[in-house]
């Protein structure tokens, strides 16, 4: 039986295996996808909004080219840390069931049978899109994550929604080529949270109708040739041929139910847990990372959940 099994291999989880090994316990790192696989599928020019310092974990230093690192640095940071700490990680491993024990809980992934002691859920939240929940949602043509411009050249884009990822991908796609790129923003105006260095370059671009602009606005179908939509003063037919839903993601709250976490009855659906110890409702199993906000997702980050790590472990450890 391990002492513990880690849910996860993003940052946070990564430095909570760099403590559990710092201690000499017996863990697992388990993730479904690739190392860090949410910054994987972030975009391919993406550049982070904390700086360096604040991205690095197990005391490794970070250093990148420019002041705000881009995605690819962080790839490799993060692999470096990886291999450098020699930590326990299986990837491509998906969780399937969870059961509890008289000694702690029995896990079956799509690989292995595992017994633990204790669990750390450190699953973030980019894994499960937002559905916009229309007709047509589930065409070939409507996406839900954007990684790069180039199969959007000389095409007539549609983006939903008005946060960095919405913005990213508006900027970029016109300036690569896009036939025409037309925002729906529910919304009375661009996001406030958007990086302090896109947000004037949106709202010229959209002020100069460069890139169309639809606030409180809301799609009501997509078809092969047209995104229809609701404007305050109008129904509207846009000829398209993307849809790049940025609508937000969500954590897996399937997982958490499963194990039988609570959450607060606010709007956020945010999971009960002890802010000293990490600890949930549930005896033994910890939330760590961007998962402890539940919909709040821009609460937690990398920058300042770091911290996480060394709370659950200690608290493992005086157990």
């Amino acid at each position: 039986m391990k002492d513990l099994i880690i849910i996860g291999a993003g940052p946070i989880g990564l430095a909570c295996g760099i403590s559990a090994k710092e201690k000499n316990l017996n863990y697992s790192i388990i993730e479904k996808g690739t190392l860090v696989n949410s910054l994987f599928n972030y975009p391919l020019n993406m550049t982070f909004f904390s700086t360096s310092d604040r991205l690095e974990i197990g005391n490794i230093p970070f250093i990148s080219q420019q002041p705000k690192p881009t995605r690819a640095e962080a790839l490799e940071y993060y692999r470096r840390v990886a291999s450098s700490k020699e930590l326990k990680i299986n990837l491509y491993e998906e969780i399937t069931t969870i059961n509890k024990s008289k000694k702690g809980f029995n896990l079956s992934t799509t690989k292995n049978n595992y017994s633990t002691k204790a669990l750390i859920i450190a699953t973030g939240f980019y894994d499960l899109p937002y559905l916009i929940n229309v007709p047509g949602e589930n065409l070939s043509k409507v996406k839900h994550y954007y990684s790069e411009p180039h199969p959007y050249f000389g095409m007539n884009l549609a983006i939903i929604g008005s946060a960095n990822s919405a913005v990213d991908a508006a900027l970029e796609t016109y300036r690569k080529g896009a036939k025409s790129v037309t925002m729906i923003i529910r919304e009375k105006e661009i996001g406030e949270n958007v990086k302090y260095w896109a947000k004037p370059d949106i709202l010229n671009r959209i002020k100069e109708e460069s890139i169309k602009a639809y606030f409180e606005s809301n799609v009501q179908k997509i078809t092969d040739e047209f995104i229809f939509i609701k404007t305050p003063k109008k129904e509207l037919s846009i000829k398209n041929d993307f849809v790049l839903a940025m609508t937000g993601y969500q954590p897996n709250f399937k997982l958490l139910e499963s194990l039988g976490v609570s959450f607060k009855s606010d709007i956020y659906k945010t999971p009960l847990y002890n802010d000293k110890t990490m600890e949930s409702n549930v005896s033994r199993v910890y939330l760590a990372g961007v998962v402890c906000g539940g919909l709040k997702t821009n609460k937690w980050f990398i920058e300042n959940s770091r911290e996480h790590a060394q709370k659950i472990i200690q608290d493992i450890c005086q157990g």
